[in-house]
């Protein structure tokens, strides 16, 4: 049976004509009062509290709304990614050194400056959605780590969920602009860091270097560390901070739910929909034209190009009061950012 209060925070946005129930699950039929956005920002979060999920589908031209218990997300799994991310990407900043993890396995270890710097960039721009996250109420998880040892990086970066809906554009625009801001900084720090150590010196034959192309961020702070120096290697975890920048590059494109799909929303409204179809297109268009006119590596492009024309299939949820605009103050940010990830691009990262 469901609880008067439950039911008293439905009837708010949903009217209700007829009640069904399958244990565990509560049935209510009837029709939305409101727009999808303010009906999730209503009961969301009174049925969290309460250890309670909650969701409309349309049946047969008929809305239901399902109230049932909420699944329990064990962290083991974020544990469990996260370590198998570490030594993913140890055993690649191992090769990175010159170590051959065939012959040679217990030298791995030496791979673990990489890893660690690579596990902090990325973990940093997670946690800086995470945090903001919270400080909103909006529900989101722990950064979930991927490994992937055939990369160049030994991961595909870090993914966090946010289960719950977003309150304002505000909130909208500093979540999203959270983690950039965050991973870049540290990345910043971290490329300081791996300039003032020494690159590895590597047997040629060993087929571990790769020829990065840096962007104008990194070229400064190289002048910076290096002043009148041109230099031919890098330490790794000088390219575990190229990778940060690289990262909120990619992140930065105003695409579906990419934190630049974020901040486009905030800013631009439902116009931001407009620009979420338009980019994929654009990236693609210029993967192809670098690749089979001017013979450069944009297979990165057309292959992100591909995957943001899946995250921008469908509209960018509206934030639960959608009005409100998010001040000078934030267009400002929004404007520097914007800035900052072009110095942060490079149209051919890596040529191999």
């Amino acid at each position: 049976m469901i609880e008067k209060d439950d039911l008293a925070v439905v009837n708010q946005v949903f009217q209700v004509y007829e009640t069904k129930e399958n244990d565990p699950y509560i049935h209510l039929y009837g029709e939305p009062l409101v727009d999808s956005n303010v009906f999730y920002g209503k009961v969301y979060d009174h049925f969290r509290a309460k250890g309670k999920s909650v969701w409309v589908e349309q049946n047969l031209g008929e809305y239901v709304l399902t109230i049932a218990p909420a699944k329990k997300e064990s962290v083991w799994i974020n544990v469990v990614l996260a370590v198998a991310t570490f030594l993913t990407t140890m055993l690649t900043g191992a090769m990175m050194y010159g170590v051959n993890p065939i012959t040679n396995p217990l030298d791995v270890y030496q791979g673990l400056p990489f890893a660690i710097a690579i596990m902090v960039a990325l973990g940093s721009h997670e946690l800086g959605h995470y945090l903001v996250s919270k400080k909103y109420g909006i529900d989101a998880t722990l950064p979930y780590f991927i490994p992937f040892p055939f990369s160049p990086i030994g991961t595909m970066g870090a993914i966090i969920r946010q289960k719950g809906p977003v309150p304002t554009r505000k909130a909208l625009f500093d979540v999203g602009i959270a983690g950039p801001l965050a991973g870049l900084v540290v990345s910043v720090i971290i490329i300081i860091i791996g300039l003032m150590l020494p690159a590895p010196t590597i047997d040629p034959s060993s087929g571990t270097y790769m020829q990065l192309n840096t962007p104008l961020l990194f070229d400064f702070l190289a002048w910076i560390v290096h002043p009148g120096e041109t230099l031919t290697s890098i330490n790794p975890i000088a390219f575990a901070g190229w990778v940060g920048l690289l990262v909120t590059v990619l992140n930065m494109i105003p695409v579906g739910q990419l934190d630049g799909g974020h901040i486009s929303r905030a800013v631009f409204g439902e116009r931001a929909n407009l620009i979420s179809r338009v980019m994929p297109a654009i990236i693609m268009a210029f993967g192809l034209y670098g690749t089979f006119i001017l013979h450069q590596p944009g297979e990165i492009w057309i292959l992100w190009g591909f995957l943001s024309a899946l995250m921008s299939a469908g509209s960018h949820p509206k934030p639960t009061d959608d009005k409100q605009t998010i001040g000078m103050p934030r267009y400002i940010l929004a404007a520097a950012t914007f800035v900052l990830t072009l110095l942060c691009f490079t149209p051919f990262p890596i040529t191999m």
